[in-house]
């Protein structure tokens, strides 16, 4: 009987999933996800070489769950006798000391959710589908794989905020996030260019999340996001970076309370409160709104400014690497954050831009421009091999 490894990566109002075999490094021969659960949820999946499936599914008061059993449903109908050797699960927040991937038992479970407060959006449905993933696999190894982990050798400077220290030795520090889109780059560059890979490197993970990371010699070095997956630059939803005397004011004088305030910088900032229309950049880039034009301006000022910011911290710059849904995808976006960068050594070709090319810089740039899709499910299917075979010790730091 195959043995599989099943990934999971649960969102507030998805559920992505890829199946892997176990005993060999190679693709997923299942991929999909669950989207809108809670309000229309719907199943799109790929069986390797196969067209997409698609299902509708009755939203329920357990949408996790239900999206995990559709999937299983689905597995089973191709795959007799499945069985799913280890399950591998992106958790957003590992804390302060988990600098790689752990075998999630009850006493880590319970450590990651005290945890919540610090990625309110996110840990508690990474850590739900945990529970499930356990119950419907007993005899599965459960790995939590953390996108804070790749960050956690900061210099103390690039993590410290300028608080009296004991608030970062309680936790109030940077963690940094998207770890796992960071650790596929840092490899791939490394297949690609040994040598690229051993220098200066700016990786811009662009989508509905956005964050930036600094590199040196494949390890992370400094990243925009901070103490939560707010900070830095504008996100599809999310606020990026804002004054914390704005939060204050917010709260004297507008009278909102916590939940008003999270509502508002996670749920209608970034692209969609700027715009008014949309959090997503396809649709901001069609539109002939002047609203959704001063939106995609300001994210690509911040994604210039981070830029600055992250080779001046580096020491200098050799390459950069745009991924995530609009880094890959948008050409528009890539030019327009390239556009005035000469003095940095940066010169993109218009050309190879719009066509989407693995590297679109010209022979004469002196930084490297490439564009290289991100794969966090690999990632996890990788570290699950590694604990199946005994590569990794699998326990919570003491």
């Amino acid at each position: 009987m195959t043995g599989y490894i099943l990934t999971l990566n649960a969102g507030s109002s998805s559920l992505k999933v890829a199946l892997y075999p176990a005993d060999a490094e190679e693709g997923p021969v299942l991929s999909g996800q669950v989207e809108q659960i809670g309000t229309d949820p719907a199943l799109r999946a790929h069986w390797a070489g196969d067209a997409e499936v698609r299902r509708d599914l009755k939203p329920t008061g357990d949408g996790h769950r239900a999206a995990l059993e559709a999937v299983l449903d689905l597995i089973s109908e191709r795959l007799v006798d499945v069985r799913v050797a280890a399950v591998s699960h992106r958790i957003v927040h590992g804390g302060p000391h988990r600098d790689g991937s752990v075998i999630l038992t009850d006493d880590v479970l319970e450590d990651l959710a005290g945890l919540s407060p610090y990625a309110p959006l996110h840990q508690p449905h990474n850590l739900s589908a945990a529970r499930t993933a356990a119950e419907t696999f007993p005899h599965a190894v459960q790995v939590g794989c953390f996108d804070t982990a790749f960050h956690r050798g900061h210099p103390w400077v690039n993590d410290t905020f300028a608080l009296p220290r004991d608030y970062y030795e309680r936790g109030v520090r940077r963690y940094g996030f998207h770890g796992l889109s960071y650790d596929y780059i840092s490899r791939r560059l490394a297949a690609l260019d040994p040598d690229l890979h051993a220098g200066r490197v700016v990786v811009a993970h662009l989508g509905n999340g956005a964050s930036m990371c600094g590199l040196h010699g494949g390890r992370s070095i400094a990243s925009t996001m901070g103490f939560t997956a707010l900070d830095g630059l504008p996100m599809g939803t999310r606020s990026g970076q804002l004054d914390p005397g704005v939060v204050l004011y917010l709260m004297s004088e507008e009278g909102l309370d916590v939940d008003a305030i999270t509502d508002l910088l996670y749920r209608r900032s970034g692209l969609l409160g700027l715009s008014g229309l949309s959090h997503d950049m396809r649709t901001l880039e069609a539109s002939g709104a002047p609203e959704a034009a001063d939106a995609i301006s300001y994210f690509v000022f911040r994604v210039r400014r981070e830029l600055g910011a992250l080779a001046a911290a580096l020491g200098g710059l050799d390459a950069v690497v745009f991924t995530g849904g609009i880094g890959e995808n948008s050409a528009t976006i890539r030019q327009r954050v390239c556009d005035g960068t000469a003095w940095m050594g940066i010169d993109i070709d218009p050309s190879a831009n719009t066509s989407n090319a693995m590297e679109i810089s010209t022979t004469d740039s002196r930084v490297r421009v490439l564009v290289l899709p991100t794969d966090e499910e690999s990632v996890l299917a990788r570290e699950a091999r590694e604990h199946l075979a005994g590569h990794r010790k699998g326990t919570s730091p003491s």
